[in-house]
């Protein structure tokens, strides 16, 4: 067994998506592709599972647009942790109906611009369809440091549905043209109004997780989802993955100056720091 092999792997099946954001960490576009199939990536999985691997997340791109997902969910069932994030375009009742027969262990819905009024409905109506029918469901919130009245706003909407901060990860934004406008872990505070939330270890300060890594679409692997850094894979197995973690740097995704120790940043306020996978162990 691989000693070093993180608990948590964040895999991209694609960077194919419809929707194409263009702040997407992962520049996905309906324009995207994969480097997997399902003959390559059960059995890696399955593979990092038995050597201490306990969860994956899968995202991409949209997953719900990679023509395996169900599959890949119904073999690794009981096997491995199963989430993963979709931006819910692809939620039809067909799907959900699929959904009940792999049962993920749990599902993430994007919202991805909480001032548009009807995203934030969908979203809310998509998680509570998907409660109704048995399965587990949280909301990944991208939070830009302009857009914190909206954030607020669409958090009380979901807070009135019953959808609480239990189930919503805090996704600050990355792609900002000033250091300055990064959202910072009081700039969340003020959304939840001093309660604790989730959100990405990196809000405390950038570093390597040893629980976490990162699988890109095209087989490299990172220490988180925004650093350049990265190694591929020489080979699709546990092995494979401890030697392309080896020696692995981690270049911070912004300036240095932003690279502060947690007190620094935090100043002691009583926010829990997560890594990216925490949604794996809700």
């Amino acid at each position: 067994m691989y000693q070093s092999l993180p608990e948590r792997l964040s895999i991209e099946l694609t960077n194919y998506c419809t929707k194409g954001c263009p702040f997407c960490y992962n520049a996905s576009t309906k324009e995207g592709a994969t480097t997997w199939t399902n003959k390559e990536l059960i059995p890696f999985i399955l593979d990092c599972a038995s050597n201490g691997s306990k969860a994956v997340s899968l995202g991409g791109g949209e997953p719900l647009e990679y023509d395996g997902l169900f599959e890949l969910l119904a073999q690794l069932k009981g096997k491995i942790f199963r989430s993963f994030t979709t931006n819910g375009l692809k939620l039809t009742p067909q799907t959900i109906e699929k959904l009940q027969d792999v049962k993920p262990d749990k599902i993430h819905i994007s919202i991805h611009f909480p001032e548009k009024l009807k995203e934030v409905t969908r979203v809310k109506n998509q998680v509570l369809e998907l409660e109704k029918s048995g399965l587990i469901a949280g909301v990944n919130m991208l939070v830009e440091k302009h857009k914190l009245k909206e954030v607020q706003d669409a958090v009380k909407a979901l807070s009135e549905a019953n959808i609480d901060l239990s189930k919503i990860i805090f996704l600050p934004l990355k792609q900002t043209k000033n250091e300055t406008d990064l959202t910072t872990a009081p700039d969340i505070l003020k959304i939840t109004e001093g309660k604790n939330f989730q959100s990405m270890s990196c809000l405390k300060a950038c570093g390597k997780s040893p629980r976490f890594c990162a699988i890109g679409w095209d087989k490299h692997v990172s220490w988180c989802s925004y650093t350049s850094a990265r190694n591929p894979l020489k080979s699709l197995d546990a092995k494979g993955l401890h030697q392309a973690l080896e020696n692995l740097d981690l270049i911070y995704c912004g300036s240095k100056s932003r690279i502060l120790k947690s007190d620094q940043l935090l100043s002691g306020t009583p926010v829990p720091a997560f890594d990216q996978a925490t949604e794996l162990e809700r």
